[in-house]
């Protein structure tokens, strides 16, 4: 427990360990959406500033999970009881990874998706075929142009 900075949509910093959200992935900081207008938005740069307003240097809880390829700590966290990630999904701003999460994150998006908040109002690529593009060379702008595809 304690502040945690915010590195992007999906991963926090405390006391100088890296955390990675369990269950959900957030757009990555390059990643651009369309909103409801058809214009292009930094979705993955939304999600990061909204998770930081959230927080707002308030106490971060984790409870760790596991760790992922890069060695991060894997973790549920939580602020004033709120589980961060049911937030993020829930307000559009990060997906349930079922691949993970086995759906526990599935009625929260699902509530997302049904007022179209967030990335719901528009269109986007799922942030892993987004970082599969990036990986194959793609550039940000080729990566984030495609429809929804969860």
């Amino acid at each position: 427990m304690g502040r945690a900075s915010v590195i992007d949509g999906d991963t926090l910093e405390i006391h100088g360990t890296r955390i990675r959200l369990w269950g959900i992935d957030a757009p990555e900081s390059s990643q651009l959406c369309r909103g409801d207008d058809s214009l292009p938005y930094r979705c993955g740069a939304k999600a990061a500033n909204k998770l930081d307003a959230f927080v707002a240097g308030r106490p971060v809880s984790c409870e760790p999970v596991s760790r992922d390829v890069y060695g991060r700590t894997v973790a549920r966290c939580s602020v004033s009881g709120v589980d961060l990630g049911d937030w993020l999904v829930r307000g559009g701003l990060a997906l349930d990874w079922p691949q993970y999460s086995k759906g526990k994150y599935g009625r929260a998006q699902h509530d997302a998706e049904r007022v179209e908040r967030g990335m719901w109002a528009g269109s986007y690529v799922v942030p892993w075929l987004y970082r599969a593009c990036i990986k194959q060379g793609g550039k940000p702008d080729d990566c984030s142009d495609d429809a929804r595809s969860p």
